[in-house]
């Protein structure tokens, strides 16, 4: 016992096994760290360093190495799909409404000031008046009345899928690569790719019976993938650990599959991929933020498909910009679509992440009326989209005045100004706006997919039973039958 670390464990009852440092009673693991002696690593700010320690830590973070290999590597271009803070179209367009010293007007912020305008955010809000949100509420309200008309419902089960729906996927693959198998996220990925089916982007098997012709006895023959000789490759955008691709190999015959995800993950489906035969797989380590998909040798120059479940927050607006921005286009000009794209789909999630820098479509935004700083304070009201109960379907946003009313009869009682209203809103009041700003952010991406040539739809593609975050971007080239 004495050459144990003297750090108690509640949960397994005994003291840390690991050997004391001289003269500390503790391990290095449980040693008492003080505050101003640690900071975080400039490499990866995920794990902190003694400041005395700094200078040879940087010579040996794990981190260190894999950055050096990708920015050797020709797909790696800093920043190409980050957008700009200002685009040309935006001038001033600033009005006299917006709140004085408001921090909404900062600078856009890194990821780990995001925290902090958020909570500027918030407080900026609780200091308007009470007319003042009133007309802002009126304003998102009417914006999501007059643009927010095309989305539809489309939950799809394709046949295709039934070996995932019934539960008869390859149990030795599943117990190899302990395939968790949760009923919420295969109903999502199932009626993604049935959408993607019905949008033409996928084919699914075609059985064929042939007729032998000697002896005329029938039989069956295995089920073909009738691509003819132009089959797709698949890019998945934020991947994770890469289930939606499994299921896609699984039950439509993909053959190329490239999946994008700046993280490192256990349990990936990447070995049960790699396991099927004439599949060929390839992982990009790197954030889409600095992914130049035209430089990818592998995928140069052949038909692909992009895919995406729940992009968080800007993650769309860069996937986006990665399939369809300018570096996609510089053969074809401003505004057309890349030749290789057949299409895309993209099911969004985490609005109160985006930035105004990473939004793909600020022009359309500004036309709408909505100034910067308010499409700001729609970021943080996208949050609310989850206060409600969720194990009942949600009533349609489309029916907004009680918002209205139920604001006016709290500005005519007086109350503890915007803060006192937010506080006596109903959830189901405050979740239906919150879903209002997240399709008004939605509807702007679907409307730059179109201006660059692209047939595109926005839909429910499961209930809110299923999952809150329920809406799918889904577009084809015009050249796809």
């Amino acid at each position: 016992m004495e050459t144990r670390c003297k750090f108690w464990l509640p949960k397994k009852k005994r003291f840390c096994a690991n050997v004391p440092l001289t003269p500390s009673p503790f391990c290095g693991n449980h040693t008492p760290r003080s505050d101003s002696q640690w900071i975080p690593c400039p490499i990866d700010p995920s794990h902190s360093v003694l400041e005395e320690n700094l200078e040879g830590h940087l010579r040996r973070c794990p981190l260190l190495k894999q950055l050096e290999s990708l920015t050797h590597q020709p797909f790696y271009q800093k920043g190409i799909n980050a957008g700009t803070e200002e685009d040309p179209q935006e001038l001033e367009v600033v009005t006299s409404e917006t709140v004085e010293d408001s921090a909404l007007a900062v600078d856009e912020p890194k990821s780990g000031e995001l925290i902090y305008i958020l909570s500027e955010m918030k407080r900026t809000v609780y200091g308007m008046s009470v007319p003042d949100f009133y007309r802002l509420v009126e304003k998102i309200e009417c914006v999501h009345k007059s643009i927010c008309k095309d989305i539809y419902e489309s939950c799809k089960v394709p046949e295709a899928c039934g070996m995932w729906v019934k539960r008869e996927v390859d149990r030795t693959s599943c117990c190899l690569q302990k395939l968790p198998f949760q009923e919420k996220h295969v109903m999502q990925q199932v009626s993604i790719l049935g959408n993607m089916e019905d949008f033409g982007l996928i084919k699914s098997f075609i059985a064929k019976e042939r007729a032998d012709c000697d002896d005329g006895i029938g039989y069956p023959v295995k089920d073909e993938f009738d691509y003819g000789n132009d089959v797709p490759a698949v890019v998945e955008f934020g991947a994770g650990r890469g289930y939606l691709t499994q299921m896609l190999a699984d039950c439509y015959g993909i053959k190329r599959v490239f999946l994008v995800e700046r993280k490192s993950y256990k349990l990936k489906a990447d070995r049960s991929l790699r396991q099927k035969e004439s599949l060929i797989l390839q992982r990009l380590r790197i954030d889409i933020e600095d992914l130049n998909l035209n430089a990818v040798e592998t995928l140069r120059g052949g038909p692909y498909v992009a895919i995406g479940k729940h992009l968080c927050g800007p993650a769309t607006d860069l996937t986006l910009r990665c399939c369809l921005g300018e570096q996609s286009n510089q053969s074809n000009g401003q505004g057309s679509v890349n030749p290789n794209l057949r299409g895309l789909a993209i099911a969004t999630c985490c609005h109160h992440l985006c930035q105004w820098k990473h939004y793909i479509n600020k022009k359309y935004i500004l036309d709408l009326g909505i100034t910067k700083e308010e499409f700001h304070v729609i970021i943080w009201f996208t949050s609310w989209a989850v206060d409600a109960d969720h194990g009942t379907d949600l009533p349609d946003v489309t029916d907004c005045r009680f918002h209205l009313e139920s604001i006016e009869k709290k500005q005519c009682d007086g109350g503890d100004g915007v803060e006192g209203v937010v506080k006596n809103m109903k959830a189901v009041e405050r979740s239906a706006l919150g879903f209002m700003c997240k399709q008004i952010i939605d509807m702007g991406r679907l409307m730059w997919m179109k201006e660059h040539g692209l047939e595109a739809q926005f839909l429910k593609y499961v209930p809110s039973t299923i999952s809150p975050e329920n809406h799918l971007l889904i577009a084809r080239s015009a050249n796809v039958a």
